[in-house]
Formats: structure tokens, sequence, C-alpha cells
């Protein structure tokens, strides 16, 4: 039998970025599904297409017996005879599936199966595409706002979710922005792959400062830890084993430029960088700055309970506003840091 597909398959598979062999196994399976309704005893179903001439088959083949007991791979003689008047016991038949159910069938599949294996296909090639990419800076449009307020985008001709949660306060978009965010789930789902983006995680600011910053980029300097209460404050804690390089200095830039541009990105987060420390004591003091500790003291090293001492006028610099610096100390170090003015 003849259908005219081959057009419409490079068409879908140009407009898709899917290749015609997908689209082609996409129609033979849409086939063999459809047909399982008239070949009814389980049959074991073959399709011959070859879409650039258009020739279909769909056919089982059953063997000839006198007695047939398994219905999906005999056919007793009497009913041989229907397909070849010549059949006889033993005899292999190929029984086709007669061509005005093969017409209605292959148009059902052409216009209706086919789109759903494409975009099955589709969806896997999106998986396979982003999933690799967690933790990647990327650049995407925004295309429309849901009515939660979750922002999907475009990014590379797919539709992606930046999470209403994910988006820094009092930031204000419309339609046809850039916004600059960075993956942080690819998620299997019914309806397709859901890549999520974020401007909240650690992994955002970290990418930033390896964009800035070429001796993180080049494995000079280690971000050891990050802690952020985004659009609010960020601490960064970086290291090198190199004694030439000075982390921190490199991190910030030549007059703070480097870390300027990063805090402009994220709508004027502070961002304190801190030399990482093993010793909870002096990773603690600088954990705190700006602000200038005079010492630390360990109350308790099973509760990892930390005490610093500042000065009155260094107090609400380690303090915060509600409380908000030292937390971020706290979790940065991993110890709870209580501050006494002294």
């Amino acid at each position: 039998m003849k259908i005219k597909v081959w057009e419409t398959i490079l068409q879908i598979s140009k407009e898709r970025n899917v290749s015609t062999d997908a689209i082609v196994n996409a129609i033979k399976e849409s086939m063999k599904v459809a047909s399982l309704k008239y070949f009814d005893h389980n049959e074991d179903i073959q399709v011959n297409f070859k879409p650039e001439k258009g020739d279909i088959r769909v056919f089982t083949v059953k063997k000839v017996t006198q007695n047939p007991t398994d219905l999906s791979q005999e056919i007793s003689i009497h009913e041989a005879k229907k397909f070849n008047p010549d059949a006889k016991a033993g005899d292999m038949i190929e029984m086709d599936l007669p061509s005005e159910t093969l017409g209605r069938i292959a148009a059902q599949a052409a216009k209706q199966t086919i789109f759903q294996k494409v975009r099955d296909a589709e969806q896997e090639k999106t998986y396979a595409e982003f999933a690799p990419r967690k933790g990647e800076i990327v650049n995407a449009v925004l295309r429309r706002f849901e009515a939660n307020g979750n922002m999907i985008l475009e990014l590379e001709k797919t539709e992606v979710l930046l999470p209403v949660r994910e988006k820094l306060p009092n930031e204000d978009f419309i339609r046809g922005d850039r916004v600059k965010a960075v993956i942080i789930q690819v998620h299997r789902e019914n309806r397709g792959p859901q890549v999520i983006l974020s401007r909240t995680d650690h992994q955002f600011l970290s990418r930033l400062l390896e964009l800035e910053t070429p001796e993180i980029a080049n494995g000079n300097i280690e971000i050891k830890d990050i802690v952020r209460q985004a659009g609010e404050r960020a601490k960064v804690a970086v290291y090198s084993n190199d004694e030439d390089i000075d982390p921190i200095g490199a991190c910030i830039g030549i007059k703070g430029n480097r870390i300027l541009s990063i805090s402009k990105e994220l709508g004027g987060e502070k961002i304190d960088v801190v030399l990482w420390s093993e010793r909870p004591l002096s990773y603690a003091k600088a954990a705190l700055s700006p602000a200038k500790v005079q010492n630390v003291i360990m109350l308790s090293k099973n509760d990892k309970l930390l005490q610093a001492l500042v000065s009155g006028d260094q107090y609400s610099l380690a303090i915060g506003k509600r409380g908000l610096y030292v937390r971020l100390a706290s979790r940065l170090v991993g110890w709870k840091i209580e501050i006494k003015r002294i």
C-alpha cells in the first residue's frame, strides 16, 4: 500500500530537530499498536515501511496446522486458505492487514500517534541536552508569567522555568527581558522534562565568581563555602595553596571591580569574601568580616559553640540587621557563634 508521508516526515524533522529515523520508527511502532485490535491473539506483528517510496505493509506470520493450539503463531488450514488457496499443513503463511483497514490505521498514525512519538523524542532530547548542564549559567528570554508568579523563559528554543521562589527579592522583569540564571534541576515529568533555573541558589554566585575571577576558573583559588541571604548579603570562603596568590584580593578585584560587578547582577547584594581555615576559631573570626573581632573563644566543642568578642562600635556590624550577619557566619563555619561586647 502507498501512503504519502515522506514530505511530512522531512518537515517535522526540520522543525522539531528530530531525526527522520526517530519519526519513521515512531510510525512503525504506532502501526503495530493500532493493529493489535485487528490481530487480536497477541501475534508478532511485522511492519515493512519504506517512507521515501511511500510503501507500507503490516502483516504477521503463522504456521498452518490441522488443530492450532497457539493462535498467536498458528492458523487452521481452513482459515489459511482465505489468504492462500494452496495453503497446506506445515506451511508458513503471511497474513496481511486488509488494505482498507491498513489505510485507516496509517492515516490515524500519521496524524495523531506520530506527533506523540515525536514529542517523546523531543523530550528525551531535551533531557539529554540539559541534564549534564546543571550548575551552568545561562541567558534566557522571559516569555510569560504564570498565575502564581513563576516565570517561563525561552532557552535555546526550549521553555524553562524560573520559580518565583528562585527570583531575587524586589526584582522586576518584563516580557522580552534577558535573564541570567543558573540551571539547578532537570526533572523528568509526564508532560516532558522540566528545566529549573535559579538566581538565589548559591551555585549562581559561585559561577558568577568563576566567570569574573580567572584564578577560580583555572583552579588556583578554590571556593570552599558559600552562604547567602539572597538579595541582601552573602559570605564566600576562599582558599589558595599558592602563597603568591591573594585569594580575597583576586576575588574582589582592582578597586573592587570584580565583586561590584557581581553585586550589581545580584541586585546590590553585599558579598563578603573571607579566608577559609580548617581551624574553627580563625575561620569564625574571618567569617564575621567586615566586623573587626578582638578574639574568638570556644565555649563548647561538643555543642560546636563559639563566642566572638567585639568592641562596642563593632557590635552591630558583627550582629547585622535582625542578626543576619552572625547567622550567615555561623552557617559558613558550621559552629554557632555568639557575639559578646567588650
